[in-house]
């Protein structure tokens, strides 16, 4: 009967570190950080057609992020429905993959200060959206599991909502009539119209359905590795990083030219500025 008190502490001593377990140092010990991004959504995560690695605006972050922890970089692509269940289950450390801020999703995981911010828009075939109340009689493709599926269904209730995996699949379904129009972050569909061969035939109407912060996904609690998170962004935005990330990507020079309305750190996006 006396060795129950001494193998209860003694199991106590062991699940204590566990009780406390720390997602920073784990990752400082593993010396490896695993960070989902997409791998189909350009220009924030895609596979490059000539190195065949994972590239985009995104991954970039997720390079400073490694960087500055001193570890090196895993990976794992990912699309917008698994973006969440990878950082729940604990499979991947961060989520760096256009990932909008929202009350929902911060009830399960946590979010760092915001990094980017984008507005909801559509693609659609060149003079067809000549009114916003058209979509109430339009089928339309989304992600599913975003953001901007939410906010589709609220603004236009009667649309037909078509939830697809990713944006290709979406604007599969746009090119080939199955919807009218598809909606997303306005940035990643300027990016993807970039890299089809017949874009011309498409448009991104200047219809903006809200303005969307996009942040990197934590796991719920972590505090340390949020700080850490939080504090590399701010020293990006202001050694100048921030910018040279964005202009890579978004800037005159690029494919997909459009003006910066948001600085790590400031509350909300410049009034405004708009895709040029």
């Amino acid at each position: 009967m006396k060795l129950l008190p001494f193998i209860a502490a003694a199991a106590l001593s062991v699940l204590a570190p566990l009780a406390h377990a720390d997602r920073l140092d784990d990752i400082r010990r593993a010396g490896e950080l695993k960070v989902a991004t997409f791998d189909g959504n350009p220009p924030f995560g895609f596979i490059d057609t000539k190195t065949h690695q994972l590239d985009g605006l995104d991954v970039d972050y997720a390079k400073a992020l490694a960087k500055h922890l001193g570890v090196k970089l895993k990976l794992v692509p990912t699309n917008p429905a698994n973006r969440m269940p990878l950082l729940v289950s604990g499979k991947v450390d961060l989520v760096a993959a256009n990932f909008t801020v929202s009350p929902e999703r911060a009830q399960q995981v946590d979010f760092s200060i915001p990094y980017f911010a984008s507005g909801q828009q559509f693609i659609v075939r060149k003079g067809t959206l000549t009114s916003p109340d058209i979509l109430n009689r339009w089928r339309v493709g989304v992600d599913k599991g975003t953001v901007n599926e939410g906010v589709l269904r609220e603004k236009f209730p009667k649309a037909k909502v078509i939830a697809y995996d990713d944006t290709p699949f979406a604007f599969a379904a746009l090119r080939n009539g199955s919807v009218q129009a598809i909606t997303q972050d306005g940035t990643k569909l300027v990016g993807l119209l970039a890299t089809v061969p017949d874009r011309d035939d498409y448009e991104v109407p200047p219809l903006t359905l809200s303005n969307d912060l996009i942040a990197v996904g934590i796991p719920k609690g972590e505090t340390a590795l949020k700080k850490e998170v939080d504090d590399t962004l701010l020293a990006l935005e202001k050694d100048g990083e921030a910018q040279r990330i964005y202009d890579k990507w978004f800037g005159p020079d690029s494919r997909t030219p459009l003006t910066r309305n948001y600085r790590i750190g400031q509350s909300a996006p410049v009034e405004g500025a708009a895709a040029k």
